[in-house]
């Protein structure tokens, strides 16, 4: 294959990096006004779209305000840093009149690369964000995680394995300075064993298997590996966990099942149940949810 000439490089790279930038947010109009938007910004300095980010700030915001960092969900292979806002709006509007800064966040693909390319993605998103605190105004030491679905699972499995310091989760192997003070997570899977009997099918794989790379039951050590549960222990910081009764996709039995980890371990948790909900949906927004959530985070963010 011939080497493309280098100023052809350099103009495809122009061309991509003019495509993210202009890449239009369809989320705006879910913001109070005023509220001070830092779009597409590349937090692993290359061109590609799974690793950009979004900044929301409150109008006229002093420094130092805390970070909530949003991180979507679709299966691990869908949709972008915008999902999951357009039914949670209540909440998203909440996290800019509260005095949050809000931090939404592209990864790769489950079939672009297999885990752990999402959690080093994650990773170094907030590891990003955390050096560059000072330049958007918030609070580096108060940084809390919100997570949706295959993004709740993320957002768990980031915070649970930071104390144990996995190399492969980092994308140089190197463990950040970063601490995460707390975790809102709606709906996420947090043991893929439990699931291992059910995903079977490998000309079709479900999505935890293209996550994966293989059939759980196939590979145990990787499923337990990608599990949140593995890493609880002691030191880990608070969960506020919510999921749907009625969830079709994951099992309302997944969130028990992490609590029950995290009360054996001693940490701090709050598991809401809501009757009758599916897996994702404006039931999450209700005004009962919100009022236990906002009192979490003012109780764990300062």
């Amino acid at each position: 294959m011939k080497k493309q000439p280098v100023l052809a490089l350099f103009l495809l790279f122009l061309s991509a990096a003019f495509t993210n930038a202009q890449r239009p947010s369809p989320v705006k109009q879910l913001f109070p006004p005023g509220t001070v938007f830092h779009e597409n910004i590349s937090y692993a300095g290359d061109t590609s779209r799974h690793h950009l980010l979004d900044i929301y700030l409150p109008a006229n915001a002093k420094p130092g305000i805390p970070l909530v960092v949003w991180v979507h969900g679709g299966a691990w292979m869908l949709n972008d840093k915008y999902a999951d806002m357009s039914y949670m709006k209540n909440t998203v509007k909440g996290f800019i009149d509260s005095g949050y800064a809000l931090a939404s966040i592209d990864y790769r693909y489950s079939t672009e690369a297999v885990f752990p390319a999402q959690l080093q993605d994650c990773n170094q998103t907030i590891n990003f964000l955390y050096n560059h605190a000072e330049k958007y105004g918030f609070d580096k030491n108060n940084i809390a995680l919100i997570g949706f679905s295959a993004g709740g699972h993320l957002a768990s499995l980031l915070a649970l394995a930071h104390n144990s310091n996995v190399p492969a989760f980092y994308a140089d192997g190197k463990k950040p300075l970063f601490k995460i003070k707390a975790v809102l997570d709606f709906y996420g899977p947090s043991d893929f064993m439990v699931f291992a009997g059910a995903d079977m099918d490998k000309d079709e794989p479900k999505p935890i298997t293209r996550l994966l790379g293989a059939l759980p039951i196939e590979r145990p050590d990787i499923a337990k590996a990608a599990s949140p549960v593995t890493y609880v222990d002691k030191n880990d910081p608070p969960f506020f966990i919510v999921q749907g009764e009625k969830d079709e996709s994951v099992p309302y039995t997944q969130s028990v099942l992490l609590q029950s980890y995290l009360k054996l371990a001693g940490v701090e948790n709050e598991l809401t149940i809501v009757p009758g909900a599916p897996h994702y949906g404006p039931m999450f927004d209700a005004e009962e949810i919100r009022l236990k959530l906002f009192r979490f985070l003012r109780k764990h963010l300062r």
